[in-house]
């Protein structure tokens, strides 16, 4: 089993239906454990009801037996972190996220420079880098990780809460950069490198060549499914066809199965499937992190049997 550390938020999704728990960090963290490697979530909630809810929720054993919560820290001046969701008539989730929360403060005691040692693949976005406390956290995470951990950074823009100084830093210090279709247009306005209208595969290759210590590019395409790129090879791979329920946390397992993929070595062709399969799942499922069935699992490790050759990203 790998060891896999998601830093960054947690928090509840405030939709229509009611709260649910989320936070695409800890989304990823809960995926990458259901899929069966050792998880482990740092991150901040408040000490109030929802924070309380959380841990518990995420504690359950017979859920997440491979989930390691003992990282979360409690924050005694800051709330858990709320985000009201909404949904465009084309089902495309829109959030208004609260201020000052608990994970806005994350802290990096020596116990986190220990567990950042500790990981064969971590996880970050650019959120939860809102705010100084748990920006410096972050970065000092990531730098406290060994040379041969893969890190993801997970852009998962949620403007006006990035900016270019915070996107090049997790880009420059990430070996894995997960973007967006819908994100491309920002991303490059950010970065001043490439015109907005740039294509996945052009903004790829951009990016791997402006940015050396990263040698994969992981693009969602929505319902065109992904693009994975490295400097010698990319695949484009269609998604699977299904009935959208709900896609929040879609992306969150895209790339929860591409890292379960690469950390065992697999091809291009079987990441992109893998990862496809995970984000087409969720999707039409009405929770960000739904149980996954023993058929997905089963499917999962045929695809990785089954390959013998492809473009092993090394």
């Amino acid at each position: 089993m790998h060891k896999i550390v998601a830093i960054g938020e947690l928090l509840w999704d405030v939709l229509p239906a009611g709260p649910r728990l989320g936070g695409a960090i800890a989304n990823f963290a809960v995926f990458s454990a259901r899929l069966g490697n050792t998880a482990a979530l740092l991150t901040s909630v408040g000490q109030d009801p929802f924070g309380d809810e959380a841990l518990t929720l995420l504690g359950d054993q017979n859920l997440n037996p491979n989930l390691d919560l003992s990282a979360v820290q409690r924050a005694p001046s800051h709330p858990t972190g709320t985000v009201e969701v909404t949904f465009s008539a084309a089902n495309q989730p829109a959030y208004t996220i609260s201020p000052n929360v608990a994970w806005d403060f994350i802290e990096f005691p020596p116990s986190a420079a220990a567990l950042a040692q500790s990981a064969d693949a971590i996880c970050f976005g650019t959120l939860a880098q809102r705010q100084p406390a748990s920006r410096s956290a972050i970065h000092s995470f990531v730098t406290a990780t060994r040379p041969d951990c893969l890190r993801v950074c997970d852009v998962n823009l949620r403007m006006p809460h990035c900016t270019a100084e915070t996107l090049r830093w997790s880009m420059a210090h990430a070996t894995l950069i997960k973007i967006s279709d819908e994100e491309l247009p920002t991303v490059a306005g950010l970065l001043g490198v490439f015109p907005p209208s740039i294509l996945p595969l052009e903004a790829a290759y951009a990016l791997l060549n402006l940015f050396p210590a990263c040698n994969l590019v992981a693009f969602t395409l929505g319902a065109k499914g992904s693009l994975l790129v490295t400097r010698e090879d990319h695949v484009l791979h269609p998604g699977f066809p299904i009935t959208v329920v709900d896609t929040v946390g879609a992306g969150d397992a895209f790339i929860a199965g591409v890292v379960y993929a690469y950390l065992r070595r697999a091809s291009l062709a079987a990441m992109a499937e893998i990862g496809n399969l995970c984000g087409s799942f969720t999707a039409s499922q009405p929770a960000a992190t739904p149980t996954l069935p023993s058929e997905l699992l089963h499917r999962i490790e045929s695809t990785l049997s089954r390959e013998n050759s492809g473009s092993k990203v090394r």
